[in-house]
């Protein structure tokens, strides 16, 4: 990867860390009387008409990408399958962190949501064979402390674990196994982030349409698509959110996921701040330092993984 690359895909990074800020205050600032559920198919919805254009858009500017002519079949149904499989995960996490939003409270999803780089760092060690070295093992080890302070409600005793902030937890988990194995699809194959957007919001939608029908009923769901207040806050996430996919799928074709997330570590403070002007909503002291530790821990990383790629091959 030479700089001017790895330089973009940096910049595309912080782009993410503003739009993923945002996202839970608008999630937060849905109108009462729709479940959690109905709202992540809506915003899913609204994701899938805005993704829609761009791949037509590539094909008739001549970017066929997976659906080129010299594209084995193989390789096609392959990656195709890869896709099926992540959409699901993904439509999945999308009704995760919107329940998490409403139980977790926006700033501890967004804490939460934190553990994203060490679930990446875990999968690109155990799935790609990537050795970490000792001192991203002791930021880790930071990053889990201040986790595990932030998930008892700041008490450090097991009897205060909070099961929702679990359920955030269980967002950036998901997250990560998906970006790591499509980043590799990204790297090995010429789908274009356009594509692999457009594919993991189909098969959200068609996931959780199916989810939905079942949990909540038509009935509850026809009541909310009529309601232009709940579909106007839906078309902002679903727009928003499609917006931080292509930009994020673009800067992980260039770098490491673990790379990408952790460039977007600030975030959460983006979220606190507009969670007490716009929402008025408190943000509790103990949340404030943990956020403070997460930062320090998740940048020690990126500065030791640097210095890793830096070192000699065959050094300690």
């Amino acid at each position: 990867m030479n700089r001017a690359g790895a330089g973009i895909g940096i910049a595309l990074a912080f782009v993410c860390l503003f739009i993923l800020g945002v996202m839970p205050v608008i999630v937060d600032s849905r109108p009462t009387g729709v479940d959690a559920l109905s709202f992540a198919l809506f915003l899913s919805l609204w994701q899938l008409l805005a993704a829609c254009p761009f791949p037509m858009a590539e094909r008739l500017g001549g970017r066929p990408g997976l659906f080129g002519p010299t594209v084995p079949r193989a390789v096609r149904r392959r990656t195709l399958a890869i896709l099926l499989l992540t959409g699901g995960i993904f439509g999945i996490s999308t009704y995760l962190y919107v329940l998490a939003v409403e139980t977790a409270g926006p700033v501890g999803t967004a804490i939460a949501i934190q553990a994203y780089p060490l679930f990446a760092i875990v999968w690109e060690s155990v799935a790609l064979k990537r050795r970490k070295t000792g001192l991203e093992l002791l930021f880790t080890a930071l990053l889990l402390a201040a986790l595990y302070v932030l998930v008892t409600d700041g008490t450090g005793r097991i009897g205060g674990l909070s099961p929702w902030f679990l359920v955030a937890l269980s967002v950036p988990f998901l997250w990560s196994i998906a970006h790591v194995i499509l980043r590799e699809v990204m790297t090995r194959t010429p789908i274009t982030p356009a594509q692999v957007t457009l594919a993991r919001v189909l098969v959200s939608v068609v996931v959780l349409g199916v989810v939905a029908l079942v949990g909540v009923g038509p009935a509850t769901l026809a009541a909310g698509l009529a309601r232009p207040d709940v579909q106007a806050v839906a078309a902002l996430m679903g727009a928003v959110y499609y917006l931080e996919l292509i930009v994020w799928f673009h800067a992980v074709r260039i770098i490491d996921v673990s790379l990408a997330s952790s460039i977007a570590v600030p975030w959460p403070a983006v979220t606190m701040a507009l969670t007490v002007v716009v929402l008025g909503e408190p943000v509790a002291p103990y949340q404030i330092a943990i956020l403070g530790v997460v930062v320090l821990s998740l940048y020690g990383l990126l500065y030791a993984g640097a210095r890793a790629r830096r070192a000699p091959v065959g050094a300690g």
